[in-house]
């Protein structure tokens, strides 16, 4: 029965058979962690194979020897070990285009970090500009919008520059783009949008043909407003052989008229090692000979040799399939005991709802209004860590204090099924209070 049709009497029964199991939960002292959605040991050691991917002499790279060095060239021929290449080696610009779904001659790959890049190009649109527009520093006003619930980090990157966020709600098909076009089609200060297109972040939304056509044929007031479009889960299905489509944003952008309005971003921070892996950026070719001028004195290149290794160790786009099939084999078990036990424990309790994602590394919970910083309050004390309330909206303010982020990538199946017990308890108990 729904808590919100039970008596008072009946509601305080339940409350203390569920005080009398959290209690149980508290004394066994766990320590378990689902706040962020790191790869668990198991899958980071399947890049082991990176770390002999490329040895002296040549060893698994598919270019040729440098003359006169046993080290590996890239296929221009340069020596990986040294200064230059400022866009990346052609093999990894190659391997994340790939990835992305665009051409090579518009990525560029830097190091281990998408989110280094995507912070880096909101600091040289504030210090720099945007292609001659004048530098966000310089104006009185800039605002980014943002789809919520979102990514904590893409926030947190636009406000630690003093830029004003504001919250878009998102739907099953992606962003409200009524709201999206409303902003960015009459406000000239708005400069941007985070996007996480494909099993976004939390929620696992796939954004819609309709969405992505929407997002290419917007009119925005300011010239140099941009779609910052963070693929991060291009690749991360939990079943491969039902991957979600996700629409070519560059080509439909080029058919409307607007072919500079999008930077793409991707990384293998989950593919390979977490933290050290290669990140890339894709855009125009006008957008990316404007960045390369910018960035020519902040770097002489990036790490060259990790790039080559990772183009070792994958070597295509079969490759990366390959490797994010055995990702899958690991995740897939993880969603489904979190998917059961939500189901088993909180359906027909009306005490929330929550995401069945096809990809990517989230569940998104969504309890009863007022309710979610005291679920995961009361998870910490019981052992259990989550992503903070409120952490999936600009400024860490969920206007409903309902949603969850739940990350269930990290901990073993066995740890999981406990903690999903537990925060169901604790959902149980949260509302419980709410409805008294």
């Amino acid at each position: 029965m729904k808590y919100q049709d039970m008596e008072k009497a009946a509601l305080q029964a339940e409350q203390a058979a569920l005080q009398e199991r959290y209690d149980a939960f508290v004394a066994r002292g766990l320590k378990l962690n689902m706040a962020r959605g790191k790869p668990s040991p198991e899958q980071l050691d399947l890049s082991a194979g990176l770390l002999s991917a490329i040895q002296p002499g040549g060893g698994r790279a598919s270019t040729d020897s440098t003359p006169g060095s046993t080290w590996p060239a890239d296929s221009a021929g340069d020596d990986v070990r040294n200064y230059g290449g400022l866009l990346g080696i052609p093999e990894a610009r190659a391997l994340m285009a790939d990835v992305l779904g665009v051409p090579a001659a518009n990525v560029m790959v830097g190091n281990n970090s998408s989110l280094t890049m995507m912070y880096d190009t909101v600091a040289r649109s504030v210090a720099l500009g945007v292609r001659g527009f004048t530098p966000w520093s310089k104006l009185e006003k800039v605002r980014f919008l943002c789809p919520a619930p979102g990514y904590d980090r893409h926030f947190a990157v636009s406000a630690a520059f003093g830029i004003d966020n504001i919250a878009v709600p998102m739907t099953p098909d992606g962003p409200d783009m009524a709201t999206v076009e409303h902003y960015v089609n009459t406000d000239a200060s708005v400069k941007g949008i985070w996007c996480v297109p494909k099993y976004s972040n939390p929620q696992g939304v796939t954004y819609s043909d309709e969405v992505v056509r929407r997002f290419a044929e917007l009119h925005p007031a300011a010239g140099d407003f941009r779609i910052f479009w963070d693929n991060a889960y291009a690749v991360h299905d939990l079943d491969p052989a039902q991957p979600a489509r996700l629409a070519d944003l560059k080509s439909a952008c080029e058919q409307a008229g607007n072919p500079d309005i999008w930077y793409m971003f991707a990384s293998t921070s989950k593919i390979t090692f977490a933290g050290s892996g290669i990140a890339a950026l894709a855009t125009s070719a006008d957008n990316l000979a404007s960045i390369s001028q910018q960035i020519a004195f902040q770097t002489i290149g990036p790490d060259k040799v990790n790039q080559l290794r990772h183009v070792a160790f994958l070597q295509d786009q079969d490759g990366v399939r390959q490797q994010m099939r055995q990702h899958a084999s690991i995740l897939a078990p993880k969603f489904a005991v979190v998917q059961e036990t939500l189901q088993r424990e909180l359906a027909g309790t009306g005490t929330g709802t929550w995401t069945q994602p096809r990809g990517g590394y989230f569940i998104s919970f969504e309890g009863l209004p007022n309710t979610a910083r005291r679920t995961v309050a009361l998870a910490k004390a019981a052992g259990v860590v989550l992503t903070g309330a409120g952490a999936t909206w600009p400024y860490g303010e969920d206007p409903a204090d309902s949603n969850i982020r739940i990350a269930p990538s990290y901990p073993s199946v066995e740890e999981l099924a406990l903690a999903s017990e537990l925060l169901s308890v604790c959902v149980r108990l949260a509302a419980i209070e709410v409805l008294l």
